[in-house]
């Protein structure tokens, strides 16, 4: 069952009035609370070009008197942002400034069993990246009993030289995969590619394959992989990798490691859904 068919169910069920006359359902949920907060989640799988007021309420089932009361006032707050031209709805500076102080335990919680599992069955490092303005961060990474130390926590890398950020920039729109990409590519190692034709090309087989492969291309020794964790919309909001030192990850390895970090990303999708 959809949002869109949940919110509409949760209309129909019982409603209890509290003492301060704000309408919840038998389940104790605030009607009009739930239903902005699900207008909020379409609006955000909206980007980055947001969509009317109209099409939000038909995706989450809701009138559009209704659909039109709820962004009034999250506009109001600086929730969600109204195009003048278009009078499309896109996700407000507020959103942006509370997502700003939020950590990632929940998602690390949820998470860190399925990286265990990957970094288990392979014997090697699986990491979780979480996509921000800028690029990628690391927030967890399950190392095997040969690896002494982490080496990737809270760390950014340069997003065309390691297959993590390869794999952000295949699943992105082509405009923000630019933007990300401002300024020459710079070359790490003698594999690092730094031709945007052939990188297209890559991100290209990037998606076709489903995931992303880096021989070398930061550090000389590290080979790996990565798959996108995507959202509703098929936006990557995290990246899983797998990787460890050329002797044990030879190139001819990626191809199997591959589809283990897709698999674990879409595992990890799943999860993600119940925060």
């Amino acid at each position: 069952m959809s949002k869109a068919e949940r919110t509409t169910d949760n209309s129909k069920s019982a409603q209890i009035t509290e003492p301060d006359g704000v309408a919840a359902s038998a389940s104790g949920k605030v009607q009009s609370l739930e239903r902005a907060i699900i207008l909020l989640q379409a609006t955000a799988d909206s980007a980055p070009d947001g969509d009317t007021a109209s099409n939000l309420a038909a995706r989450c089932g809701l009138n559009r008197a209704t659909a039109w009361r709820l962004l009034s006032t999250l506009e109001q707050y600086g929730m969600v942002e109204r195009s003048p031209v278009t009078n499309r709805y896109t996700v407000g500076f507020a959103v942006a400034r509370m997502a700003s102080a939020a950590g990632f335990d929940g998602l690390i919680r949820r998470a860190h069993g399925t990286l265990s599992r990957v970094s288990e069955q392979t014997g090697e490092t699986a990491n979780l990246a979480v996509v921000q303005p800028l690029g990628l961060t690391y927030i967890d990474e399950v190392t095997p009993p040969v690896v002494l130390a982490a080496k990737w926590l809270g760390r950014q890398v340069p997003v065309h030289a390691t297959s993590t950020g390869k794999a952000l920039l295949a699943w992105l729109p082509e405009e923000e995969a630019e933007s990300l990409l401002s300024g020459s590519l710079e070359a790490y190692t003698d594999t690092t590619i730094t031709d945007r034709a052939r990188l297209r090309a890559e991100l290209e087989q990037t998606r076709e394959r489903g995931y992303s492969v880096c021989a070398g291309e930061m550090e000389r020794n590290l080979y790996g992989v990565s798959a996108p964790v995507l959202g509703s919309r098929g936006r990557p909001f995290a990246v899983v990798s797998i990787w460890g030192p050329q002797d044990r990850v030879p190139e001819s390895r990626l191809t199997t490691l591959g589809p283990l970090a897709r698999a674990a990303a879409e595992e990890i999708a799943k999860v993600a859904q119940a925060l």
